[in-house]
Order: C-alpha cells, then sequence, then structure tokens
C-alpha cells in the first residue's frame, strides 16, 4: 500500500473529509513520528507497534569488486517492533472488544 493508497482508503471511509484535509493528516502522523525519532524517541500505536531507532556501531566491510578493506561508519537506523495485536491478527487470529479469540 502507498501513501496515496491510504489516503484514497481513509477519504472513502470519511467521505465528509476532502482528500486534500486527509493528505495533512497522514503527512502530519508521519512527520511526527520521524521528528520524534530523530530527536531520539520511540514512538509506540498501542495494538500495531513500536517505533525506535537502534544503533549501529562501525564495522569493516569489503569492496566486492577489489577485495580491498573499507570502513562502514557508525549509523542510526530506523526500527519497528509489531505489537502482539498485529501479529495476531496478521496470522489469522481475531480479537474481539481487546480479547483474542482462536
Amino acid at each position: 500500500m502507498t501513501k496515496s493508497d491510504l489516503i484514497n482508503r481513509i477519504s472513502t471511509v470519511y467521505p465528509y473529509m476532502s482528500i486534500r484535509n486527509v493528505d495533512k493528516v497522514v503527512s502530519i502522523v508521519i512527520d511526527s513520528i520521524v521528528d520524534a525519532l530523530k530527536d531520539g524517541g520511540r514512538v509506540e500505536l498501542r495494538g500495531f507497534g513500536a517505533f525506535s531507532i537502534r544503533n549501529r556501531e562501525k564495522t569493516e566491510g569489503r569492496n566486492p569488486k577489489t577485495g580491498e578493506k573499507v570502513i562502514v561508519k557508525a549509523k542510526k537506523m530506523p526500527f519497528f517492533r509489531p505489537g502482539k495485536q498485529l501479529k495476531d491478527l496478521v496470522n489469522g487470529r481475531i480479537y474481539y472488544e481487546g480479547k483474542r479469540s482462536l
């Protein structure tokens, strides 16, 4: 699903909202998540999952073409951990009123 697919789906569910307003809301949500991660924070959406940052240490790699050693700099990587409810729904388990049903 792309961002435009998400916007179209939301505007179908909420027909009184214009596509332009839905686009603004989706952009604000995404930008808020990105800003929180940039600041080193964590974003948790209950039932969906949590976004966080993981630090990767510098490592030594090799250029596959020449075999020459290359230093890969340390960097921050975004990480998503799905919530239990999302994992269960994806695997076919259904929730009713917050309780799992097999």
